[in-house]
């Protein structure tokens, strides 16, 4: 019994032994070692990298003998074997066949090549993506990657990974891949050649390593995917700058690319973009962020509006005393009232563009809403567009107007809506910009982007950032205004939305079409931020509705 207890822990250890496969990986038409290539089973995320000499060593103890194993590394068709015939040989040599690349003809043609810039440029040093080979070793091989989108034929000069720390005290190897998009998803690498680099403290400059590649031609259309890898380990730690609701993909080696919807790497590229060429779709390209082209970037204005004096001009500003909330107000101008109600998380100063023109001609009063601008809020509760409405009541109440107008922007319009249903003895007109009847009717990546926001919330679990909090929820639980409730609308209501608006086009519609004193205007070549961007043509509209 004992002598057979003895043979078989000698079996068992031989048959684990013979699950771990070194080799090497050679370039058959070369004859040698090809460095940095990928060795897993398909759909696992588990594998090794050979080392700068080709060789590898990987243990498989773990897999069934009917899976396959893939060997692949840019510029060589991949390699694909069962699990069980790949045991047979130890110390073995894979070979590798280089792919055949064809060069097609080229017909040179003037073209009109514009620089852009796309992607993450943030070098935040507190959201971070962390590469750390000693923390989980099974983790270190695993691949991130940023979603792209060319709308017209452009070319890579430059890929930018920004560095928030670097801290090693040997060059940290990584691989850059482009991929083709497939179900939403990272697919095939379009790289003839592999883009190994060898990352030193020296080569960042400014926070930012920047990769060139404009001698490589890469020409890019539609979706596509900047992946990096870190290929050896190493001691130290390397800490890339991420943003917060934006989408990033990462896969440990063979496995499914999964989405990151907390945060996606800082990676940001330069490309020249062929303006002559054929658009795949409108222009509406995501370039690296979820929200790009459906959010504009506005902060001119904000620093403009931050500059003026609304929004903190004493002479004009005074408090109403509410139950839980001081509700901050200023007044300009004469004639008929007409409040100014700005959109989540905004303030009076959003209407730095407005208040100056409609102030010739109307009572302006311009309010900071519950909890936003200068408006404090010490209650509990969740905020509602009902309890704003209130807040407008109040007001209007207490400066003794028995009927006012309301231009309200985003959740403003909503408040202005809200109002006209439940006060309508008290209401003349509404002008409604960007405003939604029910959560519904709200772009799904804005959707998702508010509930990545309120996830990070709930994780940080920052008793400061409560009143952020409830700002989130309001436009992802509210409002509730029905087909029916908006039929009950008496005054007249002008529905403002830009063509390019986080409300769906067809939701503006829809209000337009339920309140029976409707008119409706959708701005051409405009965003959700049509108080900024088209402020000239808004105003106009504003006077000519209450004219009327």
């Amino acid at each position: 019994m004992k002598k057979l207890n003895i043979l078989f822990c000698v079996f068992a250890a031989y048959s684990l032994h013979a699950q771990i496969i070194s080799g090497t990986v050679i370039s058959k038409n070369e004859n040698q070692p090809i460095a940095y290539v990928k060795i897993g089973v398909e759909k696992e995320n588990a594998g090794t990298v050979s080392d700068e000499k080709g060789n590898f060593t990987i243990d498989l103890s773990r897999f069934n003998p009917s899976q396959k194993i893939r060997i692949e590394v840019p510029g060589y068709e991949a390699y694909s074997e069962t699990v069980q015939d790949f045991r047979k040989q130890d110390q073995r040599q894979v070979f590798l066949n280089e792919k055949v690349k064809n060069i097609k003809e080229v017909n040179i043609k003037v073209k009109k090549l514009v620089d852009k810039n796309w992607g993450v440029n943030t070098k935040t040093k507190s959201v971070i993506y962390s590469v750390n080979p000693q923390f989980r070793k099974e983790d270190f091989l695993g691949e991130t990657a940023l979603e792209f989108s060319a709308s017209k034929r452009s070319k890579i000069k430059n890929i930018n990974l920004n560095i928030a720390s670097y801290v090693s005290d040997k060059p940290v190897v990584m691989r850059y891949s482009v991929y083709t998009e497939k179900n939403g998803f990272p697919d095939q690498n379009i790289l003839d050649d592999e883009i190994t680099v060898e990352l030193t403290q020296d080569m960042i400059k400014d926070g930012t390593y920047t990769l060139d590649v404009n001698d490589r031609n890469i020409w890019v259309q539609g979706k596509f995917f900047i992946g990096i890898q870190f290929l050896k380990e190493f001691d130290g730690m390397v800490k890339i700058s991420a943003a917060l609701f934006r989408t990033g993909f990462i896969r440990k080696f063979y496995g499914d690319w999964q989405k990151m919807t907390l945060a996606a790497p800082a990676i940001n590229i330069d490309v020249k973009v062929d303006k002559s060429a054929k658009n795949t779709r409108d222009e509406t390209a995501a370039l690296g962020d979820d929200l790009e082209g459906l959010i504009s970037d506005v902060s001119q204005y904000n620093i403009e509006s931050g500059n003026s004096i609304y929004g903190k001009n004493d002479a004009s500003g005074a408090y109403l005393p509410l139950k839980d909330t001081r509700l901050y107000y200023e007044i300009y101008g004469e004639g008929e009232p007409l409040f100014l109600l700005h959109g989540n998380s905004g303030s009076i100063k959003d209407f730095y563009r407005q208040i100056p023109v409609l102030s010739r001609k109307f009572k302006i009063i311009a309010i900071d809403t519950r909890g936003q601008g200068k408006s404090i809020d010490t209650s509990e509760k969740s905020f509602t567009y009902k309890q704003f409405a209130d807040d407008v009541k109040a007001l209007a109440d207490k400066l003794e107007l028995k009927k006012i107008n309301i231009a309200g922007w985003s959740d403003g319009g909503i408040t202005g809506l809200e109002f006209a249903l439940k006060y309508p003895e008290s209401c003349n007109k509404v002008i409604a910009i960007g405003a939604n009847a029910f959560p519904e009717g709200v772009d799904e990546r804005l959707v998702s982007h508010m509930k990545n926001q309120l996830l990070v919330l709930d994780i940080e679990n920052k008793p400061e950032k409560f009143n952020e909090r409830r700002l989130v929820e309001i436009m992802l639980n509210e409002p509730h205004l029905s087909k029916k409730d908006l039929s009950k609308i008496k005054s007249p209501v002008l529905v403002i939305a830009g063509d390019r608006d986080v409300i769906k086009q067809e939701h503006t519609e829809m209000i337009a079409k339920q309140i029976p004193k409707a008119e409706l205007k959708i701005y051409k070549d405009a965003t959700h931020m049509i108080p900024f961007e088209n402020a000239d043509e808004l105003n106009k509209d504003i006077v000519e509705f209450l004219g009327k």
